[in-house]
Protein backbone atom coordinates (compact mmCIF):
# COMPACT_ATOMS: atom_id res chain seq x y z
CA UNK A 1 0.00 0.00 0.00
CA UNK A 2 1.26 3.23 -0.95
CA UNK A 3 1.62 5.77 1.85
CA UNK A 4 0.99 9.22 1.88
CA UNK A 5 3.80 11.21 1.24
CA UNK A 6 2.56 14.51 2.88
CA UNK A 7 2.03 12.84 5.95
CA UNK A 8 4.99 10.68 6.28
CA UNK A 9 7.61 11.44 4.44
CA UNK A 10 10.76 13.29 7.13
CA UNK A 11 11.53 15.65 4.58
CA UNK A 12 8.00 16.68 4.59
CA UNK A 13 8.20 17.39 7.96
CA UNK A 14 11.28 19.19 8.48
CA UNK A 15 9.78 21.61 5.49
CA UNK A 16 6.86 22.28 7.17
CA UNK A 17 8.58 23.33 10.08
CA UNK A 18 11.32 25.58 8.40
CA UNK A 19 8.10 27.22 6.29
CA UNK A 20 8.51 30.88 8.10
CA UNK A 21 4.63 31.94 7.37
CA UNK A 22 3.29 28.69 9.37
CA UNK A 23 6.07 29.45 12.14
CA UNK A 24 5.07 33.13 11.88
CA UNK A 25 1.13 32.86 11.83
CA UNK A 26 1.63 30.32 15.01
CA UNK A 27 3.40 32.52 16.95
CA UNK A 28 0.94 35.22 15.81
CA UNK A 29 -1.94 32.44 17.10
CA UNK A 30 -0.02 31.98 20.42
CA UNK A 31 0.45 35.71 21.35
CA UNK A 32 -2.90 36.31 20.44
CA UNK A 33 -4.19 33.60 22.92
CA UNK A 34 -1.67 35.16 25.57
CA UNK A 35 -3.04 38.61 24.86
CA UNK A 36 -6.44 37.47 24.95
CA UNK A 37 -5.93 36.06 28.53
CA UNK A 38 -3.98 38.62 29.82
CA UNK A 39 -6.75 41.11 28.84
CA UNK A 40 -9.64 39.44 30.14
CA UNK A 41 -7.00 38.90 33.48
CA UNK A 42 -7.02 42.23 33.33
CA UNK A 43 -10.58 43.30 32.93
CA UNK A 44 -11.31 40.07 35.24
CA UNK A 45 -9.00 42.29 38.10
CA UNK A 46 -10.53 45.88 37.09
CA UNK A 47 -14.06 44.08 38.06
CA UNK A 48 -13.01 42.80 41.36
CA UNK A 49 -11.49 46.31 42.63
CA UNK A 50 -14.44 47.78 41.19
CA UNK A 51 -16.38 45.59 43.22
CA UNK A 52 -14.55 45.77 46.49
CA UNK A 53 -14.61 49.85 45.67
CA UNK A 54 -18.49 49.78 45.42
CA UNK A 55 -18.62 47.81 48.45
CA UNK A 56 -16.48 49.67 50.49
CA UNK A 57 -18.26 52.82 49.57
CA UNK A 58 -21.38 51.04 50.52
CA UNK A 59 -19.90 49.68 53.89
CA UNK A 60 -19.21 53.21 54.44
CA UNK A 61 -22.88 54.80 53.78
CA UNK A 62 -24.17 51.97 56.13
CA UNK A 63 -21.68 52.51 58.48
CA UNK A 64 -22.65 56.56 58.35
CA UNK A 65 -27.03 55.63 58.00
CA UNK A 66 -26.25 53.41 61.16
CA UNK A 67 -24.28 56.03 63.22
CA UNK A 68 -26.41 58.84 62.25
CA UNK A 69 -29.66 56.73 63.11
CA UNK A 70 -27.95 55.68 66.58
CA UNK A 71 -26.88 59.22 67.14
CA UNK A 72 -30.74 60.62 66.77
CA UNK A 73 -32.46 57.65 68.52
CA UNK A 74 -29.81 58.59 71.36
CA UNK A 75 -30.55 62.34 71.34
CA UNK A 76 -34.38 61.63 71.40
CA UNK A 77 -33.51 59.23 74.25
CA UNK A 78 -31.64 61.24 76.14
CA UNK A 79 -33.66 64.62 75.45
CA UNK A 80 -36.66 62.55 76.54
CA UNK A 81 -35.35 61.34 79.43
CA UNK A 82 -32.93 63.71 80.68
CA UNK A 83 -33.42 65.67 83.61
CA UNK A 84 -35.62 68.93 83.00
CA UNK A 85 -34.45 71.45 85.35
CA UNK A 86 -37.12 74.29 86.80
CA UNK A 87 -34.26 76.96 85.48
CA UNK A 88 -34.62 75.26 81.77
CA UNK A 89 -38.11 75.70 82.21
CA UNK A 90 -38.49 79.16 83.27
CA UNK A 91 -36.29 80.12 80.45
CA UNK A 92 -38.32 78.73 77.92
CA UNK A 93 -41.06 80.40 79.40
CA UNK A 94 -39.29 83.56 79.88
CA UNK A 95 -39.03 83.41 75.76
CA UNK A 96 -41.68 82.84 75.24
CA UNK A 97 -43.32 86.01 77.00
CA UNK A 98 -40.72 88.15 75.45
CA UNK A 99 -41.32 87.66 72.02
CA UNK A 100 -42.76 90.93 70.82
CA UNK A 101 -45.40 90.08 68.46
CA UNK A 102 -47.90 87.56 69.65
CA UNK A 103 -51.30 86.71 70.42
CA UNK A 104 -53.29 89.42 72.70
CA UNK A 105 -55.90 87.30 73.83
CA UNK A 106 -53.74 83.44 74.23
CA UNK A 107 -52.73 82.09 77.82
CA UNK A 108 -48.92 82.18 79.13
CA UNK A 109 -48.82 78.78 77.97
CA UNK A 110 -49.92 79.08 73.97
CA UNK A 111 -53.39 78.38 74.47
CA UNK A 112 -57.12 79.83 73.33
CA UNK A 113 -60.14 79.25 75.39
CA UNK A 114 -63.15 79.38 73.48
CA UNK A 115 -66.86 78.40 74.90
CA UNK A 116 -70.48 79.63 73.23
CA UNK A 117 -69.68 82.81 74.82
CA UNK A 118 -66.55 83.75 73.22
CA UNK A 119 -63.22 83.91 73.42
CA UNK A 120 -61.59 83.80 76.70
CA UNK A 121 -65.20 83.59 78.81
CA UNK A 122 -64.95 80.94 80.62
CA UNK A 123 -68.46 78.48 81.74
CA UNK A 124 -68.54 78.29 85.28
CA UNK A 125 -69.15 74.74 86.77
CA UNK A 126 -68.25 72.81 83.44
CA UNK A 127 -65.08 71.36 82.59
CA UNK A 128 -62.21 72.78 80.91
CA UNK A 129 -60.87 70.24 77.76
CA UNK A 130 -56.94 71.28 76.73
CA UNK A 131 -55.78 69.23 73.45
CA UNK A 132 -51.92 70.31 72.04
CA UNK A 133 -51.63 69.64 68.53
CA UNK A 134 -49.69 69.91 65.31
CA UNK A 135 -51.58 70.30 62.28
CA UNK A 136 -49.49 67.38 60.59
CA UNK A 137 -49.86 64.73 63.14
CA UNK A 138 -51.67 62.05 62.23
CA UNK A 139 -52.80 60.82 66.02
CA UNK A 140 -54.13 64.56 66.04
CA UNK A 141 -56.12 63.91 63.21
CA UNK A 142 -57.24 61.10 63.70
CA UNK A 143 -58.51 62.16 67.40
CA UNK A 144 -60.40 65.28 65.70
CA UNK A 145 -61.88 63.72 63.25
CA UNK A 146 -63.42 61.18 66.21
CA UNK A 147 -63.58 63.64 68.92
CA UNK A 148 -64.21 67.18 67.08
CA UNK A 149 -67.95 66.89 66.33
CA UNK A 150 -68.71 65.38 70.25
CA UNK A 151 -66.40 68.90 71.45
CA UNK A 152 -68.00 71.24 68.99
CA UNK A 153 -71.64 70.58 70.16
CA UNK A 154 -70.42 70.45 74.07
CA UNK A 155 -68.92 73.65 73.37
CA UNK A 156 -71.85 75.53 71.66
CA UNK A 157 -74.21 73.96 73.88
CA UNK A 158 -71.96 75.63 77.02
CA UNK A 159 -71.46 72.35 78.29
CA UNK A 160 -67.07 72.41 78.23
CA UNK A 161 -64.87 75.30 77.73
CA UNK A 162 -62.13 74.05 74.96
CA UNK A 163 -58.53 75.35 75.20
CA UNK A 164 -56.77 74.76 71.91
CA UNK A 165 -52.59 74.59 72.10
CA UNK A 166 -51.39 74.75 68.53
CA UNK A 167 -47.72 73.41 68.04
CA UNK A 168 -44.99 73.00 65.45
CA UNK A 169 -43.50 69.98 66.17
CA UNK A 170 -43.22 68.21 63.04
CA UNK A 171 -41.58 70.78 60.48
CA UNK A 172 -39.09 68.81 59.44
CA UNK A 173 -41.07 66.26 57.76
CA UNK A 174 -42.44 68.94 55.28
CA UNK A 175 -40.58 70.89 52.21
CA UNK A 176 -42.30 74.37 53.56
CA UNK A 177 -42.59 74.39 57.60
CA UNK A 178 -45.99 73.57 57.13
CA UNK A 179 -46.56 72.62 61.67
CA UNK A 180 -45.33 76.24 61.95
CA UNK A 181 -47.49 78.04 59.25
CA UNK A 182 -50.45 76.23 60.26
CA UNK A 183 -50.33 76.63 63.84
CA UNK A 184 -49.31 80.22 63.28
CA UNK A 185 -52.39 80.68 60.87
CA UNK A 186 -54.82 79.04 63.78
CA UNK A 187 -53.41 81.64 66.10
CA UNK A 188 -54.04 84.47 63.83
CA UNK A 189 -57.77 83.23 63.38
CA UNK A 190 -58.46 82.01 66.86
CA UNK A 191 -57.43 86.03 67.83
CA UNK A 192 -59.85 87.45 65.16
CA UNK A 193 -62.17 85.27 64.40
CA UNK A 194 -63.04 82.69 67.23
CA UNK A 195 -66.36 82.13 66.10
CA UNK A 196 -64.79 79.93 63.46
CA UNK A 197 -61.56 78.44 64.44
CA UNK A 198 -62.88 75.36 65.08
CA UNK A 199 -64.41 75.26 61.70
CA UNK A 200 -61.02 75.77 60.28
CA UNK A 201 -59.18 73.28 62.89
CA UNK A 202 -61.70 70.76 61.59
CA UNK A 203 -61.21 71.85 57.98
CA UNK A 204 -57.42 71.45 58.12
CA UNK A 205 -57.48 68.38 60.27
CA UNK A 206 -60.38 66.58 57.36
CA UNK A 207 -59.28 63.01 55.72
CA UNK A 208 -59.07 64.74 52.68
CA UNK A 209 -56.89 67.76 53.23
CA UNK A 210 -54.21 66.89 55.95
CA UNK A 211 -51.44 66.18 54.28
CA UNK A 212 -49.16 63.06 55.35
CA UNK A 213 -46.14 62.94 57.17
CA UNK A 214 -44.67 60.52 55.17
CA UNK A 215 -44.92 61.48 51.63
CA UNK A 216 -45.48 65.41 52.18
CA UNK A 217 -46.79 67.81 49.29
CA UNK A 218 -45.99 70.90 49.72
CA UNK A 219 -49.38 73.39 50.59
CA UNK A 220 -49.54 77.22 49.42
CA UNK A 221 -50.46 80.02 51.25
CA UNK A 222 -53.52 80.19 48.92
CA UNK A 223 -54.73 77.12 49.76
CA UNK A 224 -54.57 77.61 53.16
CA UNK A 225 -56.71 80.77 53.03
CA UNK A 226 -59.22 79.14 50.46
CA UNK A 227 -59.56 76.35 53.63
CA UNK A 228 -60.07 79.44 56.02
CA UNK A 229 -62.98 80.94 53.83
CA UNK A 230 -64.47 77.54 53.35
CA UNK A 231 -64.23 78.05 56.93
CA UNK A 232 -66.60 80.88 57.55
CA UNK A 233 -63.17 83.32 58.41
CA UNK A 234 -63.59 86.64 56.48
CA UNK A 235 -61.45 87.06 53.31
CA UNK A 236 -59.50 89.84 54.71
CA UNK A 237 -58.94 87.70 57.87
CA UNK A 238 -58.10 84.48 55.83
CA UNK A 239 -55.49 86.28 53.13
CA UNK A 240 -53.54 88.17 56.41
CA UNK A 241 -54.02 84.68 58.25
CA UNK A 242 -50.92 82.98 56.34
CA UNK A 243 -48.53 86.29 56.56
CA UNK A 244 -46.91 84.52 59.56
CA UNK A 245 -47.59 86.89 62.16
CA UNK A 246 -47.31 85.06 65.29
CA UNK A 247 -44.57 82.62 63.78
CA UNK A 248 -41.53 83.82 66.34
CA UNK A 249 -44.56 82.79 69.08
CA UNK A 250 -45.49 79.79 67.83
CA UNK A 251 -41.57 78.82 67.86
CA UNK A 252 -40.78 79.80 71.26
CA UNK A 253 -44.00 78.15 71.91
CA UNK A 254 -43.67 74.68 70.64
CA UNK A 255 -40.08 74.69 72.67
CA UNK A 256 -41.40 75.07 75.96
CA UNK A 257 -44.69 73.19 75.81
CA UNK A 258 -42.76 69.80 75.77
CA UNK A 259 -40.64 70.85 79.10
CA UNK A 260 -44.09 71.00 80.25
CA UNK A 261 -43.91 67.54 82.82
CA UNK A 262 -47.83 68.03 83.60
CA UNK A 263 -47.98 67.09 79.66
CA UNK A 264 -45.68 63.81 79.67
CA UNK A 265 -46.98 60.49 78.92
CA UNK A 266 -47.91 58.75 82.12
CA UNK A 267 -47.78 54.88 80.64
CA UNK A 268 -46.73 53.31 77.51
CA UNK A 269 -43.70 52.97 75.32
CA UNK A 270 -43.61 57.29 75.63
CA UNK A 271 -43.72 57.85 79.40
CA UNK A 272 -42.05 60.21 80.49
CA UNK A 273 -42.23 62.60 77.56
CA UNK A 274 -45.06 64.27 75.41
CA UNK A 275 -46.21 63.04 72.40
CA UNK A 276 -49.26 64.63 70.34
CA UNK A 277 -52.19 64.57 70.31
CA UNK A 278 -52.36 65.69 73.90
CA UNK A 279 -55.34 65.95 76.30
CA UNK A 280 -56.30 67.66 79.51
CA UNK A 281 -59.52 67.64 81.45
CA UNK A 282 -59.54 70.18 84.41
CA UNK A 283 -55.81 70.28 84.35
CA UNK A 284 -55.65 66.42 84.47
CA UNK A 285 -53.92 64.37 81.62
CA UNK A 286 -56.49 62.08 80.05
CA UNK A 287 -54.33 58.98 79.00
CA UNK A 288 -54.91 58.82 76.13
CA UNK A 289 -52.64 55.35 76.17
CA UNK A 290 -55.67 53.64 78.40
CA UNK A 291 -58.16 54.58 76.43
CA UNK A 292 -56.45 52.81 73.64
CA UNK A 293 -55.29 49.90 74.85
CA UNK A 294 -59.21 49.60 76.69
CA UNK A 295 -60.16 48.59 72.94
CA UNK A 296 -63.23 51.36 73.19
CA UNK A 297 -65.06 54.01 71.57
CA UNK A 298 -62.89 57.31 72.06
CA UNK A 299 -66.39 59.21 72.15
CA UNK A 300 -67.85 56.95 74.60
CA UNK A 301 -64.78 56.94 76.75
CA UNK A 302 -64.64 61.14 76.95
CA UNK A 303 -68.07 61.00 77.83
CA UNK A 304 -67.82 58.49 80.51
CA UNK A 305 -64.58 60.94 81.69
CA UNK A 306 -66.48 63.95 82.01
CA UNK A 307 -69.51 62.18 83.46
CA UNK A 308 -72.12 63.15 80.28
CA UNK A 309 -75.00 60.81 78.80
CA UNK A 310 -74.40 60.46 75.35
CA UNK A 311 -78.38 61.24 74.74
CA UNK A 312 -77.05 65.41 76.72
CA UNK A 313 -74.49 66.02 73.90
CA UNK A 314 -75.25 69.34 73.08
CA UNK A 315 -78.24 70.20 75.21
CA UNK A 316 -78.36 72.92 76.90
CA UNK A 317 -78.54 72.65 80.96
CA UNK A 318 -77.31 69.37 81.02
CA UNK A 319 -74.12 69.48 82.57
CA UNK A 320 -71.10 66.75 83.25
CA UNK A 321 -71.02 65.40 86.28
CA UNK A 322 -67.74 66.16 87.14
CA UNK A 323 -67.86 70.25 86.70
CA UNK A 324 -65.03 72.72 86.72
CA UNK A 325 -62.84 70.85 89.57
CA UNK A 326 -63.42 67.23 88.95
CA UNK A 327 -60.96 64.54 87.74
CA UNK A 328 -61.54 62.36 84.79
CA UNK A 329 -63.67 59.91 85.58
CA UNK A 330 -61.28 56.33 85.07
CA UNK A 331 -62.56 53.77 82.67
CA UNK A 332 -64.14 50.73 84.41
Amino acid sequence: MAQNPKRNSPSNKASSNRNPVRATQNKNSRNGRRAAEEQAEREQLATIAKERKQQTIIGIIVVAVVVSLVAIAGFSVWRANRPVSEATVQKSYDAVQSVKTKPADANSKGGFLISKNGLNKKIAKVPTVEIYMDFLCPGCGSLNRSLDPTLTAMEQAGQINLEIYPNAFLDSLSTDEYSTRTASQVAYIAQNDPDHVLAFIANLFAEDFQPSESSYKAVSNATLQKLAIKSGVPSAIAKKSTAGTYTSWITKISSYTPLRKELWNVSGSNKGQMTTPTVRINGNYWDLVTVESANSDLVSDFLKAVGLEESEIGTSGKLPSIGSTGKPIAIS
